[in-house]
């Protein structure tokens, strides 16, 4: 008789029907012992997803209320999404000026390149958008939105692309690599 009582108000019928109460005898504030069969496994009670009080209805009527509820992240654990959330959206910004400056760059790069009669002057706006990009992504790595490696990698490439630039146009020769070896 108690199984059917609790069933429904446990919202979890399947999983609680061998759940009985032995003990009949109450005090007057709770019950002195509650045992349960053997088929309800006690971790239920120690995760929190379950938890039982008396209420009671008259002086002599006592019911046991069952309270169901999912299991709960603790405060922490919550913290640390919001806060991981929060840093992903700052990064991918981030990360997505990073890209946009540097696609700047090497498209403004790529124009310079295919101008045939293309003058040293036109380089200097080309170097603003370079110290820019430099800058946005110096600010990253400091910040920890990317690492010094990739940030290396990244401005290397630029300095590359500008270098093949100069050199295509004639206004840079490199040393040979004898006189560099000596």
């Amino acid at each position: 008789m108690a199984t059917s009582l609790l069933s429904p108000c446990l919202g979890l019928p399947t999983k609680f029907k061998n759940l009985s109460i032995n003990s009949t005898t109450c005090s007057t504030s709770t019950f002195s012992s509650l045992s349960f069969s053997s088929s309800l496994s006690h971790s239920i009670f120690n995760k929190g997803c379950l938890s039982m009080r008396t209420t009671q209805r008259s002086i002599h009527n006592f019911s046991i209320v069952c309270e169901s509820t999912p299991n709960k992240k603790a405060d922490s654990a919550e913290k640390r999404t919001r806060q991981a959330e929060k840093r992903r959206v700052y990064n991918k910004a981030r990360k997505s000026e990073v890209k946009t400056r540097m696609k700047k760059v090497l498209e403004a790069l790529d124009d310079l390149k295919k101008k045939p009669a293309a003058q040293f002057e036109e380089v200097i706006p080309v170097e603003k958008l370079i110290a820019e990009a430099y800058s946005v992504i110096d600010k990253a790595i400091k910040v920890g939105t990317l690492h010094r490696n990739t940030g290396a990698r990244r401005k290397s490439r630029l300095a590359r692309r500008k270098k093949a630039v100069e050199i295509h146009h004639g206004w840079y020769t490199p040393a040979p690599a004898e006189a560099i070896a000596s």
